[in-house]
């Protein structure tokens, strides 16, 4: 079922504030508070900052591909329009079908890493074993499912007031770490050995694939490109200033963490946030830091569910997927079906999977459709628009080539295993593409020569 002018539309009320609180309370989520003891753990030191440093660098240079494309595209499903519009009517068909295929599994799995990480820190409040902690969190998505049924414009308020108790969680772990005496920066490793060995690469490697999942988000508001105002302008504002504002916020909340804890012992706990200021305040505000924390947590599965329910609902009506997908609510104009589904299987996978492989999975299971075709894709888009694009990034083509091998070289550090499972998802989803093409006789089975 598509849009006709009949059916309900998506309306553009999304402005640069609420566009950019949007992004940012999707980038901080959990991540951040469970990744800080991981990424130590991993580096074997305070020189883990590194790790961070790259995931911001990589989030800026990338920044720069979907500001150039959101920019140009404004539609509701982000990379799915990106991917057809690059790829042309033959591949892009192709490309945009095994994005929308790996986003039906990992979509939920970010969500769900999420509700999980929301479950952990909850603990810390509320003891639980595994099974109440598995209740936990399959009980945070059916709420967020519940707060985001609603109309976009009411959305972006709600979105306002999430992003203002994220900055002030953040500000406050900053705030307690500055107050409490000099903060140090430790930028070498601190056995005597060489500082960029390769050693110290495959480490920053493995612990940037952490970090790099903190920062995924800066994008969202290009999967809600029907629903931003003057998105020519906006879009691209929205990216960077998320990209550099969290930055700036994980790099001093980081640095102001590990000048209370040492990292030695950072690197093994679970509610490292909760340590640190029950440290300096007592149990009673390390509770209240915990809420915060918490609050963080779920801010951030507002704005992902937010922007991933679009996709779905972009491909049906697209004919591409599902109709059902396509409908939207008739009084509220957002589209339910593919929120209700997406909530569903978050539902589910929230109840099967760790928080810490989950974090892998996401990023294997994304980077060759979706980071490196978008990437690529730019390219064609050039050669096609030209100077008629809205949004042009510096420095072209630099910022193409340095976010392809970035994110290959993210793709193989994130181990054999995970990288396998990522092509195996990608090789289903070109089999099932087959399949439908020739029972549509579609194309490359129309008898149309390429």
């Amino acid at each position: 079922m598509t849009n006709g002018t009949s059916e309900p539309k998506m309306k553009r009320e999304l402005g640069l504030v609420q566009a950019t609180a949007i992004n940012m309370i999707d980038m901080v989520g959990i991540g951040p508070f469970v990744v800080m003891s991981l990424a130590v753990q991993i580096m074997g030191g305070p020189h883990y900052l590194w790790a961070w440093i790259v995931g911001a660098a990589i989030s800026l240079i990338d920044g720069f591909i979907w500001s150039e494309l959101g920019a140009a595209f404004p539609r509701a499903g982000g990379s799915y329009n990106f991917l057809r519009e690059a790829y042309g009517p033959k591949w892009g068909r192709l490309m945009s079908f095994l994005f929308v295929w790996q986003t039906l599994i990992q979509a939920p799995l970010v969500i769900a890493s999420g509700a999980i990480g929301f479950a952990q820190y909850l603990s810390y409040l509320v003891p639980a074993d595994a099974a109440m902690k598995k209740a936990f969190s399959g009980c945070v998505v059916i709420v967020l499912t519940a707060l985001l049924y609603r109309r976009i414009h009411t959305i972006g308020n709600i979105s306002i007031l999430l992003w203002a108790g994220v900055i002030a969680t953040i500000g406050w772990i900053i705030y307690g770490g500055v107050t409490t005496g000099p903060m140090t920066i430790t930028w070498w490793p601190e056995d005597g050995r060489v500082a960029f060995d390769g050693a110290f690469f495959i480490l920053l490697g493995q612990a940037s694939v952490k970090t790099i999942y903190c920062y995924l988000g800066y994008y969202n508001v290009c999967h809600l490109g029907s629903e931003i105002k003057e998105p020519e302008r906006i879009i691209p504002r929205s990216i960077f200033i998320s990209v550099i504002g969290i930055a700036v916020l994980y790099l001093t909340m980081n640095v102001s963490v590990m000048s209370v804890i040492p990292w030695e012992e950072a690197q093994h706990s679970e509610f490292i946030v909760s340590l640190f200021v029950e440290r300096l305040y007592g149990p009673q505000a390390a509770a209240v830091a915990t809420l915060l924390v918490l609050w963080v947590a779920f801010a951030s599965l507002f704005a992902v569910m937010l922007g991933y329910s679009r996709i779905p609902y972009a491909a049906a009506a697209n004919g591409e997927f599902f109709a059902v997908f396509a409908r939207l609510h008739p009084a509220k104009h957002f589209p339910h079906v593919s929120l209700l589904g997406l909530g569903a299987t978050a539902f589910v996978f929230s109840l099967l999977f760790r928080m810490s492989d989950v974090i892998t999975a996401i990023l294997a299971m994304r980077i060759l459709v979706q980071f490196v075709g978008q990437a690529v894709g730019v390219v064609f888009i050039r050669r096609r628009l030209g100077g008629r694009l809205p949004f042009r990034m510096w420095l072209y083509p630099l910022p193409v080539i340095s976010v392809v091998v970035v994110w290959l070289l993210i793709f193989v550090s994130t181990g054999w295993q995970f990288a396998l499972s990522g092509i195996t998802v990608m090789g289903a989803g070109l089999m099932a593409f087959l399949l439908v093409a020739k029972l549509r006789q579609t194309w490359p089975f129309d008898g149309v020569a390429d």
